[in-house]
Order: C-alpha cells, then structure tokens, then sequence
C-alpha cells in the first residue's frame, strides 16, 4: 500500500513556475504527479526537486538557485491570491482566459464545453457584412441577400 507523506508544495510550485520558465511546464506537471501520485515519493524539499530537474534535464545548479534565492516565491503567491480572488477554495482549481474559474474536479464533457465558450467569446466569427458572432446565443442577425 502507498503512503505519501504531505508537505508544504510552496516550493513545489516555485519548481514548477522555474521549469516553465524553462520550456518545461507539462512535464514538470506530469513528473509532480508521477513520483507524488504514482510513486509515493515526496516532492517538498530541495534535493526532491533537484531529482525531479535532473530527471527533466533541468540545469541543476540553475535549478538549486532559483529555489534556494526563491525566485519564483511571488509569482506563486500571486497566481494563489489571484485564484482566491477568483473564488478558489482548494485545488484543483483551472482559470481560462483570465475570466472562467473551474473549481473542483470536472468530468471531459464539462470542460470540453467551457473550453468551447472560451474560445468562442475570444474568436467571434464574423457574418458576410463583418458583424461579430458570439456564438448560439448572440443577438446578431444575418444580413438578407
């Protein structure tokens, strides 16, 4: 049977924000979840990140920098008040486009169709006369021939 240890993820998440500074945010995201989730293995201290970066190929003596000078630490607490702002309570907790929160997990369907409403409100399509669509529920009306 697993047993994962829990811990303070601050320095997780400035991991993660310095891999994606990097080019490496999904797999960044992907090996967080595979040792935690998948191996049972601790992802909270230093020399668990250095392994992690090691593992992604990350510079480790950049690596080590940027976590021990914590580099990434406002950026994180930022993205955290900004989501609490939005609403968040826990994680996981998903903002599109500056403008959507999704708390909770959600199944495919759910966010497959917000996916859509993003994209649709962020990329109208114009009729013939150039007049933006907004999607099903828009008022404008198609020019007559």
């Amino acid at each position: 049977m697993l047993d994962n240890t829990v811990g303070n993820t601050d320095l997780a998440h400035e991991f993660l924000a310095h891999a994606s500074a990097q080019g490496g945010n999904r797999e960044a995201w992907d090996a967080i979840f595979a040792t935690y989730f998948g191996r049972a293995e601790p992802v909270f201290s230093l020399d668990d990140l250095l392994g992690l970066s090691d593992e992604l190929g990350l510079d480790r003596e950049q690596t080590r920098r940027a976590l021990t000078d914590r580099r990434y630490r406002q950026r994180v607490r930022d993205d955290a008040a900004r989501a609490q702002r939005l609403g968040a309570t826990g994680a996981p907790f998903v903002v599109l486009d500056d403008r959507y929160a999704v708390p909770g997990a959600q199944d495919s369907d759910s966010l497959l169709e917000l996916l859509r409403k993003v994209w649709d409100d962020s990329h109208p399509r114009a009729l013939a006369g150039g007049a933006p669509v907004r999607g099903p529920d828009s008022c404008a009306v198609p020019e007559r021939a």
